[in-house]
């Protein structure tokens, strides 16, 4: 659990797991486990919701609570606090995220019910993609491992605009409003640099439950929870650290493999090899393998030539090529997002087809590059 690709490995172990058991005899428990009907009501009043919505609504708040602690951190004093440490990581995160998205619009334009998963190749998986690097030991310099952070932060930042702008499709104003309530108290308790934990914990739960009944998805509360949890408290104390190193284990060890194992079991029964060759799969797949590269490493190559920013020390472009690949492994957010796009049991099947043909590749392709780079340096 010490070692930096521990939530990488569980991760991955979590995801095979869930393949193999939905393709196995004890299928029907796989997919009954995750259909059944789990409630949580006080007088009548809560939620109710199915085992699947819990996870992904529910225990992924504590994710992106966690994300969202990460990217306070890097803009106020991480890599992204100026101008000259971000640019490259900002326009390559740009490039990163727009052209997935176009090919897998250009692949799906003669299929309209498929357009809402554009997002989906867009995503980069922060643990996965780190745990790939620290397997490579030190064939991967220090500098690279910043980058590939730093983009993906940004990658997370846009994800999450993604989610608020273009998957809520209805919103309940009154619940909304007690949403708002939530997070200015939690705003001004952060404001004050509170110590204790108790008040943003109390004020969270009911901002996440405020926020699912506003239509709004939850998950989104935690990165509104993370934006009000101050640097350091009235004694001087690293209190967003302290949030961010004790959640750290949970999200990676638990919250993040629990997803894998809910979101990643596809069945294979009855599907032909052509099948990856559908739109919506192949859209996806050939935006995470093809779109990232192109994005990333064309929009890092223009911006430098331009002298708008510059490669790190110590990295050359075979690195950041390799990089580029590995930033395809969508898996976690690709998946988080395909549910929010599609609720055709049909298509939801073919997106985890596609997230994770496309991530499997890329992860392979960028392993191999990276350790041909590192032993040429």
């Amino acid at each position: 659990m010490a070692h930096e690709s521990g939530g990488g490995i569980v991760l991955m172990a979590a995801a095979a797991i869930a393949i193999l058991w939905a393709n196995s005899p004890f299928s029907p428990a796989y997919f009954g486990i995750l259909d059944t009907e789990v409630a949580a009501t006080v007088a009548g009043e809560g939620v109710k919701k199915s085992a699947l919505l819990w996870i992904n609504d529910g225990l992924m708040a504590l994710f992106f609570l966690l994300v969202g602690l990460e990217v306070k951190r890097e803009i106020l004093i991480g890599q992204l606090s100026s101008w000259q440490q971000s640019s490259l990581p900002v326009f390559a995160a740009i490039g990163g995220m727009s052209i997935p998205a176009l090919i897998f619009v250009g692949i799906n334009l003669g299929n309209p019910e498929n357009i809402q998963g554009w997002a989906i190749p867009a995503a980069t998986d922060i643990a996965f993609a780190l745990g790939i690097l620290a397997l490579l030991g030190n064939r991967v310099p220090v500098a690279l491992k910043a980058l590939l952070l730093a983009i993906a932060v940004i990658d997370d930042i846009g994800a999450i605009a993604i989610i608020a702008l273009f998957y809520t499709p209805q919103v309940d104003l009154a619940m909304l409003g007690a949403a708002a309530v939530m997070l200015v108290l939690l705003a001004g308790f952060g404001r004050m640099r509170v110590g204790s934990s108790i008040p943003y914990v109390i004020l969270g739960v009911a901002l996440w439950y405020f926020v699912l009944k506003s239509g709004v998805h939850a998950t989104l509360a935690g990165v509104a929870i993370a934006m009000c949890i101050p640097m350091m408290d009235r004694r001087g104390e690293p209190k967003l650290e302290k949030w961010e190193h004790g959640l750290h284990p949970w999200v990676a060890f638990l919250v993040v493999p629990i997803f894998a194992l809910a979101n990643a079991g596809v069945s294979f029964e009855g599907m032909e090899p052509a099948a990856l060759l559908a739109p919506l799969p192949l859209g996806i797949a050939l935006g995470l393998l093809l779109g990232k590269q192109l994005g990333i490493v064309g929009f890092a190559w223009l911006v430098v030539k331009l002298g708008i920013a510059r490669l790190p020390q110590g990295i050359g472009w075979a690195q950041v090529w390799g990089l580029s690949l590995i930033a395809g492994i969508g898996f976690t957010m690709s998946l988080f997002v395909g549910n929010l796009a599609f609720y055709d049991p049909a298509q939801i099947n073919a997106v985890k087809l596609g997230v994770l043909s496309g991530s499997v590749i890329a992860a392979i392709a960028g392993a191999l590059i990276l350790m041909r780079s590192g032993r040429r340096a």
